[in-house]
């Protein structure tokens, strides 16, 4: 084994890789129960009863989160903070980011949603395409959410518990914002954020290791 892959390897740490293979030996088990949803599962119920415990007031305000964490809006963030990185020249962390959050979608988006191949729920709120599970909402919440966070709070160490106290409420939104509109069924967040905090724990530890084999004192973290 290359002596770069070993050190990846230990300053990802052994709790995180157990956990990357214990998400990948659940996803493949649980496989074959995903593409249908027996009128008796938990997430039905899970799904209809939070869809009857939202207030009408609160779930249109949801439908604007779910909205404003689509796809162009989310697009317009992301191109503002690798915008801001390379304002700073902070290219280490603009190359972090940006394979962050490229690495997410091809993972979910051409990798595990074709092959689950499960379709949405039924009775949407909105007009939705493509498969369920995982969520790509639950995945790149948490890989650009908590990277951007954890990136910046490296150089601004004052903003860190308000970086991370605010992407955190944010995330939170839109999870339920993605189960009130019945885009997603309960396991596709969770499979999702499982999903994303593993690739965004590979992608931190490598950044970590090139930090150590290219940083030096007058780009040093403060």
């Amino acid at each position: 084994m290359p002596p770069v892959v070993r050190e990846w390897l230990y300053v990802l740490g052994r709790r995180r890789l157990f956990i990357a293979l214990a998400i990948a030996a659940v996803l493949l088990v649980a496989g074959p129960s995903l593409k249908a949803n027996a009128p008796d599962s938990w997430d039905r119920a899970l799904l209809d009863g939070l869809h009857q415990q939202i207030p009408e007031w609160l779930g249109q305000l949801l439908l604007v989160v779910y909205q404003a964490s689509g796809v162009h809006v989310t697009a317009v963030l992301v191109l503002a903070v690798l915008g801001f990185l390379a304002f700073k020249r902070f290219w280490p962390d603009l190359v972090c980011l940006v394979a962050g959050t490229g690495g997410i979608l091809v993972i979910v988006d051409r990798l595990l949603k074709p092959w689950f191949d499960r379709p949405r729920p039924d009775a949407s709120l909105l007009e939705l395409s493509g498969r369920s599970f995982p969520s790509g909402h639950a995945a790149g919440s948490v890989v650009f959410y908590l990277m951007s966070c954890t990136l910046l709070a490296a150089h601004y160490p004052r903003l860190r518990r308000p970086l991370f106290v605010l992407s955190s409420l944010w995330v939170a939104l839109v999870w339920l914002s993605t189960l009130y509109c019945r885009a997603h069924w309960p396991s596709d967040i969770l499979a999702g954020a499982a999903v994303g905090y593993v690739w965004l724990s590979f992608c931190l530890a490598g950044f970590t290791v090139w930090e150590r084999h290219h940083s030096h004192p007058s780009s040093s973290h403060g």
